[in-house]
C-alpha cells in the first residue's frame, strides 16, 4: 500500500511538474508577444496635397518625409472619402465612410450615429495600449476631440487656425479677418504650434518607450494661413516655383464641380478674385514654407524614435486628412471632389517591410488604415468597417486591392446637416468619373469624367462629349455600388 501510495505521489509530482513546465512557457510566451506588440506612430498633415520631394515633386523641401518613404512604402494614389476636415478625419478615425457615419460638415459627430463603435486609437487602447493625443487629429473643435480614444487628455488639439500667427499673438484676441494668409517672422520653431507638438511628441516617445503605444501627433500645417518661420521660406525662390496647372477650370464642367474659395477670402491681405499672378505665388511660396517647416518637425520626431531604440518595433504612418487646390481650376483650399483635392501622401513604414522605399500605385483609401493597422498588430477590428486591410500591398507593391477610390462632397460645400446635392466621385485606373445627385430624388443633375491617360489635371469634362458611353459602366457600377440611391 506504501508502494502504490508512493506511485501516485511520484505520478503527481511529475504531472504537477510538467504543468508548471508548460505554465512557464505559456507565460513565457505570452511575455514575449506583449513585449513585441508593435507600436504605431500616427502622423497627420493639414491639407497637404499629395506634392512631396518622394512623389516626383522637385520644388518641394521634403527631406525627412522623403527619408521616410525610402524605408517604407510611399502609396502614389491614396484617396480622402471628403476633401474637408472634420468628415475626412471623422472617417479615418472610424474606418467608415461619410454616409455610414452621417458626417458631411464641421459641426456633425460620429459619436451620434455610432456611438459604441470604437476608434482606431480606442481599439488599441483596449487591447492595453497607450494611447496619446498631441495635435490635430479629430476636427480642431474641443467637442469634437473624442476623449474616449486617448489613454490621456490630447494636448494641442484645438482652435481657431488663424491664432497659429505670430501676428495674432502679438496683436491680442484678434478675428480671423484680420489676420494675413502668409506671415514670415525670424521666429523658433516653437512660435508656431507645430514646433511645440513636434517636441511635446519628442517627449511623450522617452515616456511611452517601455510599453506599447499608439501616438498620433497631428501637425496643423500646411493649413491656412501659411505661416512658417523665416529660414523656411528662405528656401526657396518664388520665380522658380511653378504656376498653377490648368489655371482654369475645366471645359464643359459643371457649375456645381466649383466653389467659390470662401476659405481664402477670409484673411485681410487676400484682394478681390480673380487672384494676380502676384498674389498666387506668394500664396504658394507661404504653402512650400510651410510644408518644409512641417517636414522639419517631423524629422525631429523620427529621430526620437531612433534615438529612443524604438525603430524597430514601431508602425509609422504619414498622410494627410485631404488634398488642397492652389489655384488650379480657379480654385483654392479643398471642398471638391478633383483630383487636387481628393489625392492625397500617405507612407507606411513597418520595421520588416518587404521591398522597402518601392512606391505602390494601388488604389488606397484613407478608411483602408484602420483595417490595415489593426492586421499589422494582430488585433481583432470591428466587422462593420468599410476599409481594406493594406497589408498584401506592403508585401508585394504591385498588389491590387480594390477597384476604385471614393470621395464624395455636397453642395453647398460648406453645408449644414442634409445638402439638397451631393457630389460622389470614384478614382479607376484609367480616370475620374463624378455624378452631382440630387438627394431627394436621385437624379444626376450632373456628371463628370476625366481621361487621366490622356488628361492628368482634369482639365477637360469629356462625360458629355464621347458618343461611345461604353467608358461609363464600370465606374457607374462601383459608385451605384458604394452610393446606392435612396
Amino acid at each position: 500500500m506504501n508502494l502504490a501510495h508512493n506511485e501516485r505521489f511520484g505520478l503527481a509530482k511529475l504531472l504537477l511538474s510538467r504543468t508548471a513546465a508548460i505554465l512557464a512557457i505559456v507565460i513565457s510566451s505570452s511575455a514575449c508577444f506583449a513585449a513585441n506588440k508593435p507600436n504605431v506612430l500616427f502622423i497627420v498633415a493639414d491639407d497637404l496635397r499629395a506634392e512631396l520631394g518622394c512623389l516626383g515633386d522637385r520644388h518641394v523641401i521634403s527631406p525627412n518625409l522623403d527619408r521616410l518613404a525610402s524605408r517604407g512604402r510611399l502609396f502614389t494614389r491614396a484617396y480622402c472619402q471628403q476633401a474637408v476636415c472634420n468628415p475626412s478625419r471623422a472617417s479615418f478615425m472610424t474606418g467608415l465612410r461619410p454616409d455610414t457615419i452621417k458626417v458631411w460638415d464641421l459641426k456633425a459627430s460620429f459619436r451620434k450615429t455610432k456611438p459604441k463603435h470604437p476608434t482606431l486609437p480606442e481599439l488599441f487602447k483596449q487591447a492595453g495600449y497607450r494611447t496619446r493625443c498631441i495635435g490635430k487629429i479629430y476636427h480642431n473643435s474641443e467637442q469634437l476631440g473624442d476623449p474616449a480614444s486617448w489613454s490621456k487628455p490630447a494636448k494641442f488639439h484645438f482652435g481657431p487656425h488663424w491664432a497659429d500667427t505670430v501676428t495674432a499673438n502679438r496683436v491680442g484676441a484678434i478675428k480671423k479677418g484680420q489676420v494675413p494668409a502668409i506671415e514670415s517672422f525670424d521666429v523658433p520653431d516653437e512660435a508656431y504650434w507645430d514646433g511645440r507638438i513636434a517636441r511635446q511628441a519628442v517627449s511623450a516617445l522617452g515616456e511611452l518607450k517601455d510599453k506599447p503605444f499608439f501616438l498620433a501627433v497631428g501637425f496643423w500645417r500646411p493649413h491656412l494661413p501659411f505661416v512658417a518661420p523665416k529660414r523656411d521660406w528662405d528656401l526657396y525662390n518664388p520665380r522658380e516655383l511653378p504656376a498653377p496647372t490648368g489655371w482654369f477650370a475645366p471645359s464643359d464642367c459643371p457649375p456645381l464641380a466649383l466653389h467659390n474659395s470662401k476659405e481664402l477670402k477670409g484673411y485681410r491681405d487676400v484682394p478681390k478674385f480673380p487672384l494676380t499672378p502676384k498674389t498666387t505665388r506668394d500664396l504658394r511660396h507661404g504653402y512650400y514654407a510651410s510644408i518644409t517647416f512641417m517636414d522639419r518637425q517631423i524629422g525631429l520626431v523620427l529621430d526620437a524614435l531612433e534615438e529612443n531604440g524604438l525603430r524597430k518595433n514601431t508602425i509609422v504612418v504619414f498622410f494627410s486628412d485631404h488634398g488642397f487646390h492652389l489655384g488650379e481650376h480657379e480654385l483654392w483650399c479643398k471642398t471638391s471632389c478633383f483630383e487636387f483635392d481628393a489625392r492625397v501622401p500617405m507612407i507606411i513604414a513597418t520595421p520588416e517591410i518587404a521591398k522597402a522605399g518601392t512606391a505602390s500605385s494601388s488604389l488606397v483609401e484613407l478608411i483602408d488604415l484602420y483595417p490595415t493597422l489593426a492586421d499589422l498588430a494582430g488585433l481583432e477590428a470591428p466587422k462593420a468597417l468599410e476599409g481594406e486591410s493594406l497589408v498584401p500591398v506592403l508585401n508585394d507593391p504591385t498588389t491590387k486591392v480594390k477597384e476604385g477610390a471614393f470621395t464624395q462632397h455636397p453642395r453647398p460645400s460648406y453645408s449644414k446637416g442634409t445638402a439638397p446635392v451631393m457630389g460622389v466621385s470614384v478614382r479607376t485606373e484609367n480616370g475620374r468619373y463624378t455624378e452631382w445627385r440630387n438627394r431627394k430624388t436621385g437624379k444626376v443633375e450632373a456628371r463628370e469624367y476625366y481621361d487621366h491617360r490622356i488628361d492628368p489635371f482634369e482639365t477637360r469634362n469629356v462625360a458629355n462629349v464621347l458618343k461611345d458611353k461604353s467608358w461609363m459602366t464600370k465606374p457607374k457600377r462601383l459608385l451605384d455600388r458604394h452610393f446606392p440611391h435612396r
